[in-house]
């Protein structure tokens, strides 16, 4: 008798896996947000569509800044954190209700609805600092308690923007926005120190990308001096002063990682890339302050889309690779990420505020590149940051 053959045995499909860790749905949402908000503002401010409860330019400032960058920020926190404590930050259900939280943050500001928006916003960073904060103290990391002010300093500058809306005061709420992009310009600035020259060296042979101590004082240090001169609300000399003098140091911090040896290798290319917008931005506010020809939204432009935009793809992507035991390196897929971002920002930049007749074409250019480069990224990394890691182990 001739055996029958053993028909073959469904292959399983991999576990779902979006709430294991606190990049996978953060960064997902977010990547899915930018990519959505950006046509949703062009809409706004073409005529197209009517203002929502933080009307106009107030709106697309808020969400880019505490919708966006705040859940990558948070994402990458709750994953760095984790190692760095070696405690557990939230997953599961409590990771599924932060994240809920911030979907209420995002779609609360389209509606009257003006004190549950604020309520959501101020509380999303409020609850990260309070989950980062029990995995740090627990492990006594005190190297990166600063994190956690920095993210309740990020509650308290949306606290001032939903402050100034509800008339609890009457500080203008662009304070809010200012203190918030100050805060997280620091945040890029210290992380960029941390990975930009590691990544340099492991990933590019004979680099030898190198830090500078008082260089590094003097960087950081100066994007605090900034911080704290917008709080004390200086006049605009001594800020610009500030600002050029941070613009030097962080070219010359940037220019010790060896960014020409990068060309070969794009995850490490597009962080040398966005970096450079940062002394770039500083220049532009300096120039901006002093009423020179170029506007405070080209130099805040300058840092959201090229040094924020450009570093949070670039990390998130090398995340999303790392974590899921993927690779590190990048495909064609990610590489047109990383190039319509970085082209987004400089459309944004030249034809949207030093071409003043090529405005409105090239912010919707801008925002057509942005969305673009958003939505690859959500497409491609959904399969990635939804299934269990290809190597079989947690997170």
């Amino acid at each position: 008798m001739i055996p029958l053959e053993e028909p073959p045995r469904p292959t399983p499909k991999p576990a779902f896996a979006l709430w294991a860790l606190g990049f996978r749905p953060l960064y997902w949402f977010a990547a899915l947000f930018a990519a959505l908000s950006v046509p949703l503002w062009t809409l706004q401010v073409t005529g197209w569509l009517a203002q929502p409860y933080l009307d106009g330019a107030l709106w697309h400032a808020h969400e880019m800044l505490f919708g966006y960058t705040l859940a990558v920020i948070v994402g990458f926190l709750f994953t760095a954190g984790r190692n760095w404590s070696g405690q557990p930050t939230p997953t599961g259900a409590a990771l599924a209700a932060l994240v809920a939280l911030w979907v209420a943050g995002r779609v609360l500001v389209l509606t009257p609805w003006a004190w549950s928006a604020a309520a959501a916003n101020v509380a999303f960073p409020l609850v990260a600092a309070a989950a980062l904060a029990r995995a740090f103290i627990a492990a006594r990391v005190t190297r990166n308690y600063f994190f956690i002010g920095l993210l309740l300093a990020m509650a308290a500058a949306a606290a001032g923007v939903h402050g100034q809306r509800l008339q609890l005061w009457d500080a203008p709420a662009w304070i809010g926005v200012q203190i918030g992009l100050d805060i997280v310009l620091f945040i890029v600035a210290v992380m960029g120190g941390r990975v930009i020259p590691m990544f340099t060296n492991n990933g590019v042979p004979g680099a030898a990308a190198r830090r500078d101590e008082r260089l590094e004082k003097l960087a950081l240090g100066s994007l605090l001096v900034l911080l704290a001169a917008d709080l004390l609300r200086l006049p605009a000399p001594v800020l610009a002063a500030i600002a050029v003098l941070a613009a030097g140091a962080h070219l010359a911090r940037w220019w010790l990682w060896q960014p020409w040896t990068t060309t070969r290798t794009p995850l490490v290319w597009v962080l040398h890339l966005a970096y450079v917008w940062i002394p770039l931005h500083l220049l532009l506010r300096a120039l901006a302050l002093l009423d020179g020809p170029i506007s405070a939204s080209i130099a805040t432009h300058a840092l959201t889309l090229g040094a924020i935009g450009g570093m949070t793809v670039g990390m998130m992507t090398r995340t999303a690779r790392g974590h899921t035991g993927r690779p590190l390196s990048a495909d064609h897929w990610d590489v047109a990420c990383f190039v319509l971002i970085a082209l987004a920002a400089l459309v944004r930049v030249v034809l949207g505020g030093l071409w003043p007749a090529a405005y409105e074409v090239g912010l919707v250019l801008s925002a057509v590149l942005w969305s673009a480069g958003m939505a690859i990224f959500a497409w491609r990394f959904w399969p990635v940051l939804s299934r269990a890691r290809v190597d079989g182990r947690p997170g």
